[in-house]
């Protein structure tokens, strides 16, 4: 593949399988020099596992009794406030990473012009995952309440000019496919109706809680349960659909969209919807076609790519995050990472 045919920069969905985050932020800037736009700090610890870290912000009598919830109480009326929603540490962390971020920013292990990216999955992501269907309704809205705390805790104590903030959406795309009725299991049936239209409402309210000077990414996600996803999907079709939507919907402008490429989709077919894609230049898309130990497919796919959206510019990702990613793997990812990518400042 010649250099005009490479891509232009490398993104991280948010976990990665190191211990720290110090190891997380040098281990990415070293190996991708001159292609990281942003930088997470590896949802370490914890955070590992997406949202399983969340599921005790609830009550435990509403939450799905395979990950602990326990029944009602007899005489409990089954209502509760926001108070019984305990409120989120996902600014606590950041802010605690963000100290080592400008740390080894000022050791010049990260380049001045990479941001501290912040990963949020979308409420509606622990709703979906965690609570009985019961009571999704009602504690939908007293979660969005505590996360629009934490993004409002982030922006006002780490500066516009070092933060990209990302939304992570899984039981979203889910929910979409349940609507068009490629997964027909209940648990991903939405409390809500119309599907489309909620989850792009819902999306829209999250959009509006990031100023303008603050760039701003979405992961389209399909799920890595036991790095499988929930259903594969038949092409891009659907989330070019969204993407679209919440292009249209949002106040400023979208920085970054994250879409999942499976392994043995290197056909033109999976990205050819990506020519009615109406997120314009300002719009950086990500490609999630990085597997480990396949450079060889990995360039393959990114031809297929190029040979649809010859004249877009796009970098390159993993499907998902990689919290449960073996190590060796990550190393394998990093390397064809950097083989299939130019040496340039991946800026948005």
């Amino acid at each position: 593949m010649t250099h005009s045919n490479l891509a232009n920069g490398v993104h991280f969905v948010g976990s990665i399988p190191l211990s720290t985050n110090e190891e997380v932020f040098t281990t990415l800037s070293e190996a991708l020099p001159g292609r990281l736009f942003s930088i997470p700090d590896g949802e370490t610890g914890d955070r590992s596992n997406f949202i399983a870290w969340e599921r005790f912000r609830f009550p435990v009598e509403t939450i799905h009794e395979a990950i602990g919830g326990k029944p009602l109480p007899e005489g409990h009326s089954g209502v509760f406030t926001l108070d019984d929603v305990t409120p989120g540490d996902y600014d606590k962390v950041a802010k605690e990473s963000y100290q080592h971020f400008l740390q080894l920013r000022a050791k010049g292990i990260i380049p001045p012009k990479v941001r501290f990216q912040v990963s949020i999955p979308t409420p509606y992501e622990c709703i979906q995952g965690h609570i009985r269907p019961e009571f999704q309704a009602q504690l939908e809205p007293f979660y969005e309440r505590r996360i629009s705390d934490v993004m409002e805790s982030i922006l006002s104590t780490i500066p516009a000019e070092d933060l990209a903030i990302q939304f992570d959406s899984c039981f979203m795309i889910t929910a979409l496919e349940y609507e068009r009725g490629r997964l027909t299991s209940d648990f991903f049936k939405p409390h809500f109706s119309p599907i489309y239209e909620g989850v792009i409402e819902r999306a829209r309210r999250l959009c509006a809680l990031v100023p303008s000077n603050v760039p701003l990414g979405w992961h389209l996600c399909y799920g890595d349960l036991g790095h499988k996803h929930f259903i594969e999907p038949e092409d891009l079709s659907l989330l070019v659909d969204v993407a679209n939507d919440l292009v249209r919907c949002i106040p400023g402008d979208l920085s970054w969209l994250h879409m999942p490429v499976p392994k043995n989709r290197d056909d033109t077919a999976y990205f050819e919807p990506l020519k009615r894609l109406k997120a314009g230049d300002r719009t950086k898309l990500y490609l999630g076609l990085v597997h480990p130990n396949d450079e060889e497919g990995t360039f393959r796919r990114l031809q297929a790519a190029r040979d649809v959206i010859p004249g877009r510019d796009f970098g390159v990702s993993t499907e998902c995050g990689m919290g449960r990613t073996p190590t060796e793997e990550l190393m394998s990812i990093l390397q064809i990472s950097k083989d299939v990518t130019k040496a340039e400042t991946a800026c948005i």
